[in-house]
């Protein structure tokens, strides 16, 4: 118990200062200690979209798989058009880092792709995971208020499609959406429907006047790695009333480099990944659920993401899969829980 204390300790001062060094890159590719600007060389790759009489399966897999790698990424978000009067923008938010993109999991039509941010020193925080299912009948959403019910699509708008399922740290829902890959003009880019999310680190953070975003995400495959377009709208909830405050435009470019060191990165997810196996499918359980899934903590609050990543340390310290099942399981059960009641 006393190691696991040390270690849990040591990652909550890497990522506060891993954050702080984030929130300090404003217009800045990445800040060393010195505030000198470091770029690294990019990696530039033919973007072939769809090759001829290449399947759309096919094609559309290709683009999801072109997205694993090593980047350097900026985040930058400007809120755009005031739909509230007298809201006054916020400034623009913008920050950078190292992140690797690692395979998880791969069924053909189900592929399931890891973030995880490294720094200069050597730190790594296990960022955010992505999830592509193709032709997904239904799936999770995100409903407001820490909720996550079942989205039942249309028959007729399923075929052809893929749904991006995104999750935070300790592999809980984020959002959800579906759309299709286009692939004209030699160039790949899938653009979701419009689907509700929780507020982002960067906002619930900082932020209290408003509840939710109505998010449209757009990818698409670059010469350099890719980009992560939202079209944010920001949204007030209040006695199931919405209020529209602002539009928002995001902007995330992952860029390839070559002569950064992201090998604790990979370190860690080589050392982890059985562990987070075990997290996924019990999240799945959880969702595949019909009816109402609720997370027992107002958004902002860490502890649930501390206690798993803590577990994660002590599976990296102790391989031993059965020591921490029960202690996950009863972490589980405290912050999250089912309501069958809302079954359609």
């Amino acid at each position: 118990m006393f190691l696991g204390a040390i270690i849990k300790t040591i990652r909550h001062i890497f990522l506060f200062l891993f954050l702080l060094l984030l929130t300090a890159c404003a217009n800045k590719t990445y800040m060393t200690k010195s505030d000198k600007t470091v770029s690294f060389p990019s990696v530039v790759r033919p973007v072939t979209g769809c090759m001829l009489n290449e399947r759309a399966f096919d094609c559309d897999r290709s683009a999801i798989l072109s997205m694993l790698g090593e980047y350097q990424v900026s985040f930058n978000f400007h809120e755009t058009t005031v739909l509230k009067s007298g809201y006054v923008r916020n400034d623009p938010k913008h920050s950078g880092g190292f992140e690797v993109v690692v395979l998880a999991d791969d069924s053909k039509s189900r592929i399931s792709m890891q973030h995880i941010l490294v720094g200069a020193s050597g730190m790594i925080i296990k960022h955010w995971r992505q999830e592509w299912v193709y032709e997904m009948p239904s799936h999770w959403a995100y409903v407001g208020d820490q909720r996550f019910d079942t989205h039942h699509r249309k028959p007729a708008s399923v075929p052809g499609t893929w749904t991006q399922l995104v999750y935070g740290v300790n592999d809980g829902p984020r959002y959800a959406g579906s759309g299709r890959w286009n692939h004209r003009y030699g160039v790949s880019t899938w653009t979701s429907e419009r689907t509700w999310r929780p507020l982002p680190r960067r906002e619930y953070s900082k932020r209290k006047d408003y509840q939710l975003l109505n998010v449209e995400n757009r990818h698409t495959i670059t010469p350099q790695g890719w980009t992560h377009e939202q079209d944010n709208t920001k949204v007030i909830r209040k006695n199931g009333e919405d209020t529209i405050l602002v539009r928002e435009f995001g902007f995330n470019d992952y860029r390839r480099i070559t002569g950064f060191n992201f090998s604790p990165g990979l370190d860690y997810w080589e050392a982890t990944s059985p562990f987070w196996t075990l997290v996924r499918k019990r999240w799945d359980r959880e969702l595949n659920k019909e009816g109402e899934t609720r997370l027992l903590f107002i958004t902002g609050d860490e502890k649930f993401s501390d206690e798993v990543l803590s577990l994660a340390d002590a599976y990296q310290v102790n391989p031993t899969m059965n020591k921490h099942l029960p202690a996950f399981e009863e972490v589980f059960n405290k912050f999250v829980s089912s309501d069958t009641s809302t079954m359609h």
